[in-house]
């Protein structure tokens, strides 16, 4: 693995740790008060048009950053639809 990879890796970690404290406190107060669900909404359109280009190339840390993305992003809409009903 070299430099480049690394620091790939790492973005990966550091991107996805902002979306996980959201989603973990919704869980616990069964809430999405104060959330923009339009955020989350153009996360998955960008993630998702993100894919696309990281399969075309073939390059794995995009494509698992992605991956974990749109997995984030499809959870917090859940969450949008069965605490918002």
């Amino acid at each position: 693995m070299n430099i480049p990879d690394i620091f790939g890796w790492c973005g990966v970690c550091f991107g996805v740790s902002i979306s996980i404290p959201q989603l973990l406190k919704s869980l616990r107060n069964k809430s999405t008060k104060g959330i923009s669900i339009k955020t989350y909404q153009l996360i998955l359109l960008t993630a998702s048009c993100y894919m696309i280009k990281s399969i075309d190339i073939g390059e794995p840390i995009f494509i698992v950053s992605n991956c974990i993305t749109l997995s984030l992003a499809l959870t917090m809409l859940f969450l949008f639809k069965k605490y918002n009903k």
